[in-house]
């Protein structure tokens, strides 16, 4: 009897802890960027270790506009950008200690925040400058995301508005693309898609757009 309770208690305690596992929620890391004067002024963009991910962006509609233009996107992260991500916040401590250079006569480039946040620790730094190797890295690659993301914002509003504007926009970014590959262009797969399947729009110009789906597709 003791032997057939001890297995039932030993059952139920592997029951909640593979319940508290699934519940768990993912761990994340946010960067916060604030330039005024830039386009966009303001964005944040947090990643979960899922996968799963989340921007937001605030700009002007036009530079002597006082209108702003408001963009959130759900999409999902690779696997090998969320991994390098969370190996990069990882090496930079998790944002616990500051990570700002304090370098004095340093151009200002934008208020930047990086947040840590998992079930055991909590990291948050602001800066403008790190000399961090890791952050740095991981600056540079969440702002290039950032450049993906509004580069199919742009896409989306010039395949609703004015399309003719595609054709310069597509052609930039795949020329751009042979020096310096896109970040996740993956996660605007959807409005390329849409642009490919378009019958209005150009053939050149859905040719450039298949062109970029495929050139996500094989990294």
């Amino acid at each position: 009897m003791l032997r057939v309770l001890h297995v039932a208690c030993l059952f139920v305690f592997l029951s909640a802890s593979a319940h508290s596992e699934t519940n768990a929620k993912p761990a994340t890391v946010t960067f916060t960027l604030d330039f005024p004067g830039s386009q966009p002024s303001h964005y944040s963009l947090q990643v979960h270790s899922d996968g799963k991910a989340h921007y937001e962006s605030t700009s002007k509609l036009a530079g002597d506009s006082d209108e702003s233009d408001s963009f959130e996107y759900e999409f999902t992260v690779s696997a090998e950008g969320r991994e390098k991500i969370f190996a990069l916040a990882a090496k930079a401590g998790f944002f616990q200690a500051d990570l700002d250079s304090r370098r004095k006569k340093m151009a200002f480039t934008g208020k930047k925040t990086l947040v840590y946040q998992d079930a055991e620790r909590r990291g948050e730094s602001t800066y403008n400058y790190s000399d961090r190797a890791a952050v740095q890295e991981l600056t540079d690659l969440l702002q290039s995301l950032s450049a993906t993301l509004e580069f199919g914002h742009r896409l989306e509003y010039s395949l609703r508005y004015q399309k003719l504007a595609l054709a310069d926009q597509l052609k930039r970014m795949e020329e751009s693309a042979r020096i310096t590959p896109p970040v996740e262009i993956q996660a605007i797969a959807p409005i390329l898609q849409q642009i490919v399947a378009d019958s209005s729009v150009i053939n050149v110009t859905r040719a450039r757009a298949q062109r970029l789906l495929e050139h996500g597709s094989s990294r």
